[in-house]
């Protein structure tokens, strides 16, 4: 059992490090690590209700994630195109790393809602949103993989 608990702990660490690496998917590890760590501990410490809580934390950091940026942009006035070009963006950004994945949806989004209106100020305004999103999803995503290695701390020592 105790490959699993070096396994469990592996899974968090990588997980921690996925949070600043955009090609580790972070709080999916963490979530994967406190699994294993249940496992091999016959989910003594690391019961099914904390397993329950710990994955709802996992999808609010998905859904955070996932729908932020959009949500930032349309409530910063961007229209489908804008929305288009924010989603565009994370896909074109992907293979640029962190960069690309905050800098791409901002430019996309610009982009397509100037194309849609040469109105700079409008498509800035996209742009604007789409950041707002970014950073309050991160911060969503942060909280929920430091809320989730708390808890499995909280589990095991105490």
């Amino acid at each position: 059992m105790a490959s699993l608990h070096v396994l469990g702990v592996a899974l968090i660490v990588a997980g921690l490090v996925g949070l600043v690496l955009p090609l580790l998917p972070g709080t999916a590890l963490i979530y994967l690590g406190a699994i294993t760590l249940a496992a091999a501990d016959d989910f003594s410490r690391i019961g099914w209700p904390m397993l329950v809580f710990l994955g709802v934390l996992f999808l609010l950091s998905l859904a955070a994630d996932s729908a932020a940026s959009l949500l930032g942009a349309k409530r910063f006035g961007a229209s489908r195109w804008g929305l288009a070009g924010a989603t565009l963006g994370i896909l074109l950004g992907l293979p640029f790393g962190l960069l690309g994945i905050v800098l791409g949806p901002i430019v996309g989004a610009v982009v397509l809602e100037w194309l849609r209106e040469p109105n700079l100020r409008q498509a800035s305004r996209a742009g604007v949103g789409v950041l707002v999103g970014f950073v309050v999803g991160t911060a969503v995503k942060y909280a929920a993989a430091l809320t989730m290695v708390g808890a499995i701390v909280l589990a095991y020592f105490l």
